[in-house]
């Protein structure tokens, strides 16, 4: 019992350490994962530790007790800060923000921030349609698909909800640990467009947004067939899909990141959640301090070029828009969201941890302060001691992730009622 007792106290107090500490550049990136499983098990840390504390006292290993009360007193204290109201929704909404939610709406959004274990299946099942073409790429037999996830009775709220994966715009795909996401979306009558749109080195950022451009369109489009309102389409996104969904939102006329199919398309949308996307480029180049591994003048990534995977997943941003800031200033102007915000800006939803390897939270802080100056309603949620990625990590007990879920859900009930 005394080595047990020395084993659940002092694993508590490592991953509370672990929990605290903040680290950039590559550090960062090693203890991501740990950190992650950190804040996501932090109920089950803190139990450890005082159930070590417990057995030290009276297995009198003294020294355990220490450890397992410190370890289990700080990720109380996480979990205490990851769960606490905020101001967010008065302030973006007014002080009667919850009374413009229905009653029907509330019966399916979460009742609390976070619950020892949350149950996050729909009921009943929903209609789940894989591989949907949504656009197909003129000149090449190649279709861009996207999953559909539907309300398995049939009861819609009328509000679609499109979705663009992370993956620093080089990897990743549709239905990449979103399924519980979207389990409890559907369970509030939403419809869930999950999006596969092209990468690089396929394409570059015009490519990209443009993609993310022509789902919104495509939902509209077939709104009627899925009972969605095209007045009520919210887009959203996790990191590098975090950005194309500010990006999309906030320029559905925009000359430059309109592609020329959809010029006379209505691409506005009524909504727009960022989970921890870039928000300025500039100072996510910056804030990730790349290498320059290319020599040279600014280039143009495209089809014809075959960079090493090595490169892509080092200099993702080179390829993205054709060289570094002092290279081409404009390029990264024109794709960071915080130079497209103007009065007609969707209502805004950022969530972020303030221990972001990836973001800045300071430029995410910079586009909230520009949105308010305008006088776009936007809520700024900052979860302490959060990585990035940290809603996909085991969201049924993670205190942040479930937090972030319960502002999602009345984020976007306001907006199937907004006018």
């Amino acid at each position: 019992m005394i080595i047990l007792a020395t084993i659940l106290s002092g694993l508590s107090l490592l991953m509370s350490l672990l929990s605290l500490i903040h680290l950039r550049a590559l550090l960062g990136w090693i203890v991501l994962f740990p950190k992650l499983t950190a804040g996501a098990l932090s109920p089950v840390w803190a139990i450890m530790g005082l159930v070590g504390a417990l057995l030290g006292w009276v297995y009198e290993a003294y020294w355990a007790v220490p450890m397992g009360i410190l370890g289990s007193g700080v990720m109380i204290w996480y979990v205490w800060r990851c769960t606490r109201d905020h101001q967010g929704f008065e302030d973006a909404f007014g002080a009667d923000w919850q009374d413009q939610i229905t009653p029907i709406q509330a019966r399916h959004m979460l009742k609390r921030r976070w619950s020892i274990y949350l149950r996050m299946k729909a009921s009943p099942e929903p209609i789940w349609e894989r591989d949907v073409p949504f656009w197909k790429i003129p000149g090449k037999d190649q279709q861009l698909l996207c999953d559909l996830w539907r309300p398995g009775d049939g009861h819609v709220s009328g509000l679609a909800f499109v979705y663009c994966h992370g993956g620093a715009w080089a990897i990743g795909d549709k239905d990449i640990l979103t399924r519980p996401f979207f389990h409890h979306l559907v369970s509030q009558g939403h419809t869930v467009m999950d999006v596969a749109y092209r990468l690089c080195p396929e394409v570059d950022i015009y490519g990209m947004v443009g993609d993310s451009k022509r789902a919104v369109a495509w939902m509209k489009a077939n709104a009627d067939r899925y009972g969605v309102n095209p007045e009520k389409i919210v887009l959203g996104g996790a990191s590098a899909g975090g950005h194309l969904a500010q990006l999309a939102g906030y320029t559905p006329e925009h000359p430059e990141l309109t592609p020329e199919d959809l010029k006379s398309a209505d691409l506005s949308v009524c909504g727009v959640i960022s989970y921890y996307g870039p928000t300025d480029l500039v100072t996510f180049y910056q804030y990730m301090k790349f290498k320059r591994t290319v020599d040279g003048p600014p280039v143009h990534i495209g089809l014809d070029s075959t960079p090493s995977k090595r490169d892509l997943g080092r200099d993702p941003l080179f390829f993205l828009l054709g060289g570094w800031p002092r290279e081409v200033p404009d390029m990264y102007k024109l794709a960071s969201p915080i130079t497209h915000v103007h009065p007609g800006c969707p209502p805004t939803l950022l969530i972020q941890g303030n221990h972001d390897v990836v973001c800045s939270m300071d430029a995410t802080r910079a586009l909230y302060a520009k949105l308010v100056e305008v006088d776009v309603p936007a809520i700024n949620v900052v979860f302490p001691s959060t990585a990035h990625g940290f809603d996909a990590a085991l969201p049924q007990i993670n205190p942040a992730a479930q937090s972030a879920l319960y502002d999602v859900d009345r984020f976007l009930a306001l907006m199937v009622n907004k006018n």
